[in-house]
């Protein structure tokens, strides 16, 4: 019962299967060139595009949670490089202090990572619209100036001589393919949990409070636990992502909680799609890799940035993906019209 009435209150387009369809496909195209696209780099023995291409998946990590909050939820987030921090940061002590276990620093940083995003949500999201961006931006303006002021975790030059994380089995974050393998599956795991999420009734009543919370609480929901609820899950998927950061490069600073993290995040999201959540993960790549090969030739490679996310906001204002999706649903139905037939 409960479920049926939430079908009634959030948006017909979030609530439908049907879409999925095309969005799988798009998701299994993405993953499968991502993977072929790591093998070929290993083959031929090009370690920085390897590098590169899984500092996108964990930056596309990060864009996964912003998606979360601003594609399904309607909060947008602008601090959200906070808890993509915290979690680099947390690894990096995990790491360097304590043991060079990679569970044990991934499991480390989701967890402080959630009291984070507990204690963050609690002042956030009782504020809406831009008022809740100004507050979870401000709140990462608050925590990066504490770190940047702080010695002990190395004030402005951050934390540097990570070691490499042993993950087990020989493998370690050091060994190039091995790590972008296990970033790979890490992030389609978070996507497919994530998929599945949305079309439970948690996913509906997400996908409520963005249509019309005063209507999810007249049907017997508090809105506010599921924004908090949300708010603290994408602080984790934010904080495990941020946790691979140190494992990959060796170093954090306060940087990675500056509002550009959490700008090119809301970038991506954008220009892959919102609400799709693999077009996060696509523009995070795109972005990503523009970046590398315009800032190879200018340091004015953020004008190439902005060109692109002005045209995609012009041309597709749903995204990349969002823009596609409906075109491939429709050849999807209409070959699934002629197999029945």
């Amino acid at each position: 019962m409960l479920e049926s009435a939430l079908a009634r209150v959030a948006p017909a387009s979030a609530t439908g299967s049907r879409p999925t369809d095309a969005l799988r496909w798009i998701a299994a195209v993405f993953f499968v060139s991502a993977l072929a696209f790591g093998l070929i780099a290993w083959a031929v023995g090009d370690v920085f595009f390897l590098r590169l291409a899984t500092e996108a998946l964990i930056y596309g990590g990060l864009a996964l949670s912003v998606d979360l909050l601003l594609g399904r939820t309607g909060l947008l987030p602008l601090g959200q490089a906070l808890f993509f921090g915290l979690g680099a940061y947390v690894s990096a002590l995990v790491l360097k202090h304590w043991d060079a276990s990679f569970w044990l620093a991934l499991g480390v940083a989701i967890g402080a990572s959630a009291l984070a995003g507990l204690l963050g949500g609690l002042i956030a999201i009782r504020s809406k619209g831009v008022y809740f961006a100004l507050i979870s931006f401000g709140l990462a303006q608050v925590v990066s100036k504490v770190i940047y002021n702080t010695r002990e975790l190395g004030a402005s030059d951050g934390l540097i001589g990570v070691p490499a994380a042993q993950v087990g089995g020989g493998l370690t974050s050091a060994v190039p393919l091995g790590f972008f393998l296990l970033v790979l599956t890490l992030i389609f795991i978070v996507w497919a949990l994530l998929s599945l999420l949305m079309d439970t009734p948690f996913g509906r009543q997400l996908a409520a409070v963005r249509g019309n919370e005063q209507r999810l609480a007249f049907i017997g929901v508090d809105p506010w636990r599921v924004k908090l609820a949300v708010f603290v899950l994408a602080a984790m998927i934010a904080g495990a992502s941020g946790a691979l950061y140190p494992m990959l490069r060796g170093f954090v600073s306060p940087e990675l909680m500056f509002f550009q993290v959490s700008g090119n995040a809301v970038i991506n999201v954008i220009v892959g799609g919102t609400g799709t959540l693999i077009g996060p993960l696509l523009g995070s790549s795109l972005l990503t890799g523009l970046r590398s090969v315009v800032g190879s030739w200018t340091e004015h490679h953020h004008i190439a940035i902005g060109l692109l996310f002005v045209a995609v906001v012009i041309m597709a204002p749903r995204g990349l993906v969002g823009g596609l999706a409906p075109w491939l649903q429709a050849r999807l139905d209409r070959r699934g019209a002629k197999d029945r037939i």
